[in-house]
């Protein structure tokens, strides 16, 4: 008899913790409290759910991260969390947040790499917004290396124009007063600065290869050197739809031979305005060049690595021993 008693209350105490448990979880799923205030909350691209879930606690929209966690993974969401602002309240639910969080977002992320000209940069916001490329292209093309390349949080109703305007005062922000002396004092203007800092973007991959690649162009412009650089070539040779690429990956003697401003092998100096939107880093390496560097030519091999040669003979020794 003692021991029938002892089963009926294990299972009394069993029934118990799990009514008890249950009332506990769906309590922290309700809404935080009874304030219907909106605020907006900002998932950032590429960020952990793990990270938004606790964003969200910091922000008292949701009670308890851990619940919040599981029924999100139980209802398959937390992947599907969309990167951009929402406009939430702490009168919502969890589910309700969660929810909203899968939904079209108020702004959206957008990422623009160094390296691009405007039109690619106008494929990408093509993607994520509904601009007129060709429009955008007509307007952006006479910034052309003074929209900067990075990852902003656009709103969705941005126009062409706010967005341009975005890419130019980022810009113009980052371009700092610090880096316009250095380049001054190289002997260079401002936007010649920014030329060469786009062809750099274009030739190099790493700091220190761009410090490299600077300083022996730089060289080159300071003796009367031809620049020779193939990256304005591929500029001038624009879209290649065999390809489906703005930059053509091997270039032919006749490609060389191109009748353009742009065409560094035929017209000697830089070419008249930026080919390409180049990143801090490559503005950077044209502030810090060396033009008394000892070499004057540079030849990246098909692994990505880098070689200098102080001759010609010594350049095309480097090509023939590393293809």
């Amino acid at each position: 008899m003692k021991k029938f008693k002892r089963v009926i209350w294990f299972f009394a105490l069993i029934v118990f913790l799990f009514f008890g448990f249950k009332l506990w979880w769906n309590s922290q799923l309700k809404a935080f409290s009874s304030d219907t205030k909106t605020i907006i909350f900002v998932v950032d691209k590429g960020e952990a759910f793990s990270q938004v879930s606790d964003n969200l606690k910091k922000a008292k929209l949701i009670k308890n991260t851990f619940v919040f966690n599981i029924v999100a993974k139980q209802s398959a969401l937390s992947n599907k969390i969309q990167p951009g602002t929402f406009r939430l309240s702490p009168s919502q639910i969890s589910r309700e947040i969660l929810k909203t969080l899968t939904e079209k977002p108020l702004d959206n992320w957008v990422t623009l790499l160094e390296g691009w000209r405007v039109e690619e940069m106008a494929d990408r916001l093509n993607g994520q917004w509904t601009i007129d490329k060709g429009q955008f292209i007509k307007q952006a093309k006479i910034y052309e290396g003074y929209l900067f390349p990075d990852t902003y949080l656009f709103p969705k109703d941005y126009t062409t124009e706010q967005i341009i305007q975005r890419l130019k005062s980022t810009f113009e922000q980052k371009y700092s007063d610090d880096l316009k002396s250095k380049i001054r004092a190289l002997g260079l203007t401002d936007s010649q600065g920014v030329i060469l800092a786009s062809i750099v973007e274009r030739e190099a991959r790493s700091d220190e290869v761009r410090r490299m690649v600077a300083s022996i162009l730089l060289k080159r412009l300071k003796i009367g050197m031809g620049l020779n650089v193939d990256a304005t070539v591929q500029y001038a040779l624009g879209y290649q739809p065999e390809e489906k690429s703005w930059w053509k990956r091997h270039l032919s003697l006749d490609d060389l031979k191109i009748d353009s401003p742009f065409n560094t092998y035929i017209h000697s100096g830089l070419p008249p305005a930026p080919i390409c939107n180049p990143g801090l880093a490559s503005l950077k390496a044209v502030a810090d060049a060396d033009p008394s560097t000892p070499y004057l030519y540079y030849y990246h091999d098909s692994k990505g690595n880098s070689y200098y040669a102080k001759t010609l003979e010594e350049h095309n020794q480097n090509v023939a021993n590393h293809p």
